[in-house]
């Protein structure tokens, strides 16, 4: 095999293993995947000032993500269908974030159930939420996320309705999926991959079916999700939910400085600054350029963390340099999880904290914590860090 260097190793390497319709679930964006590609490029925009004869030895990354020691300021990211990129890929994600030390996110649309997971981990993950119609569901939903141990709620708040996804289109991915002559030849294009799933009896939406009337299987779970999609989800929803959980609550899906002091007020502990990988609002700006005026607006008063477009720890640290307390992680370890399992996401995570720490000491640091706009170069024409 050859040496994984990056990332984008580990995303090659998925594309050649994962059939095309899971790849692409992961590797687009809605539309013309403007705000997809801008998520990744306005990183590159940003540049470091490099400074030298600064003693960088006994470097740190650990620090804090609401009120949990973390070994980098790194969380995985929620992330539908994670267990049809690798058979049972929630657990195995779950399991290599625990022992790196850093938090692992559970979408409400895993594969493997909350309680599959907490089977398999030995201590307490985050769950992410979406409000569906069906509010006694997100009860009984928030209890089991509470009964599991799960030391922090993750609502996310920019699934209302659904961006439209031209590859999953094509793709006939859809939740089922569509099973055809075309899928059928995607799957067996992938021969390892399906022996593989096989093997396990998670190949279902573990938190929806059984859980719910109306979607007790696979063929009724499609109908059952088109209807649960809440276009009427506001403010009043998300202090609902407040006064349910107990835990640390953190608000995800934020663009705009005026949401961000909407969701100070609600009594979240943090929020996320993102806009769902570019799979919802096409021609939305990136989120590394929405996280100043929000770090501006309300970063005194509540942990502002961003997500969208990461793919290394160079991007981690640009991030932290404008005034980001902690990032997430989603396509940069499905990348990793889809092409070597477990092991992968280690990987992963490997490279983005060994990039992290080298690209910290050359900008003359030893504490993560100490990360400041200081810095970034900044063209003297307008002083924007962004070139």
């Amino acid at each position: 095999m050859a040496v994984i260097t990056c990332i984008e190793d580990l995303r090659r390497l998925h594309r050649r293993r994962v059939p095309r319709m899971f790849f692409d679930y992961v590797d687009s964006g809605s539309w013309t995947e403007s705000t997809y590609q801008a998520n990744e490029q306005d990183y590159q925009r940003l540049r470091f000032r490099q400074r030298v004869a600064v003693d960088i030895s006994a470097r740190s990354l650990a620090t804090t993500l609401v009120g949990q020691p973390v070994a980098m300021p790194v969380a995985l990211a929620p992330t539908g269908l994670a267990g049809m990129q690798y058979p049972d890929g929630e657990i195995l994600a779950a399991r290599a974030a625990e022992r790196f030390g850093v938090p692992f996110t559970l979408s409400t649309m895993s594969i493997c159930s909350i309680e599959d997971v907490a089977a398999n981990t030995t201590k307490p993950f985050w769950f992410q939420l979406y409000v569906m119609r069906d509010r006694d569901y997100i009860e009984r939903l928030i209890g089991r996320a509470r009964d599991a141990g799960c030391s922090a709620l993750v609502l996310t708040l920019d699934l209302q309705i659904m961006g439209q996804r031209h590859k999953d289109l094509r793709n006939g991915l859809s939740t089922p999926p569509q099973f055809n002559l075309r899928t059928a030849l995607d799957l067996l294009s992938r021969p390892r991959w399906c022996a593989r799933m096989l093997g396990t009896r998670r190949r279902s939406f573990g938190n929806v079916v059984g859980h719910v009337q109306g979607a007790e299987n696979l063929k009724s779970l499609g109908q059952w999700s088109a209807s649960q999609l809440d276009p009427t989800l506001d403010w009043r929803d998300v202090e609902w939910i407040r006064s349910l959980w107990k835990g640390a609550l953190i608000l995800k899906g934020i663009m705009e400085p005026e949401d961000a002091r909407r969701a100070r007020e609600s009594g979240a502990d943090a929020l996320i600054v993102s806009n769902h990988g570019g799979r919802q609002l096409d021609g939305a700006p990136s989120s590394i350029a929405a996280l100043p005026a929000i770090v501006d607006a309300v970063g005194r008063d509540i942990e502002v963390w961003v997500d969208g477009g990461i793919r290394s720890g160079q991007d981690v640290l640009k991030a932290l340099a404008l005034g980001a307390r902690g990032t997430l992680i989603g396509r940069a370890f499905l990348y990793g999880l889809g092409a070597l399992g477990e092991t992968g996401v280690t990987r992963a995570l490997e490279i983005i904290r060994n990039e992290l720490d080298l690209s910290m000491a050359f900008c003359g640091l030893r504490d993560v914590r100490d990360v400041t706009a200081g810095i970034l170069w900044a063209p003297p024409a307008n002083g924007s860090p962004f070139c």
